[in-house]
């Protein structure tokens, strides 16, 4: 993450915190005020940790890490004896 889009995420994150300070002072020590707060410093948290990972993974996989994967269709005979899910028994002999 470069430092302008962990800026704009602390930034995000100091209004959402302001916003449930707000709803602590409107709704009190609330269940829901509760879970908010909580969420809340959980984003903070895992900005930090973002912030101080050296080398974060990239979000696309490098060419050697990617398997090609053919548009020909598979050989029917590799679905000989299986169920479509949900249907049950599809195709079978119904003796």
């Amino acid at each position: 993450m470069s430092t302008t889009e962990i800026a704009e995420l602390r930034r995000a994150i100091g209004q959402l915190r302001q916003c449930v300070g707000a709803l602590r002072s409107r709704y009190g020590d609330a269940s829901a005020v509760r879970r908010l707060a909580n969420d809340v410093e959980r984003l903070d948290i895992d900005a930090t940790d973002l912030d101080t990972t050296p080398n974060a993974v990239p979000a696309q996989a490098k060419a050697a890490d990617r398997v090609q994967v053919p548009d020909t269709p598979y050989d029917p005979a590799l679905w000989q004896g299986a169920d479509d899910e949900g249907v049950g028994g599809y195709k079978r002999d119904q003796r």
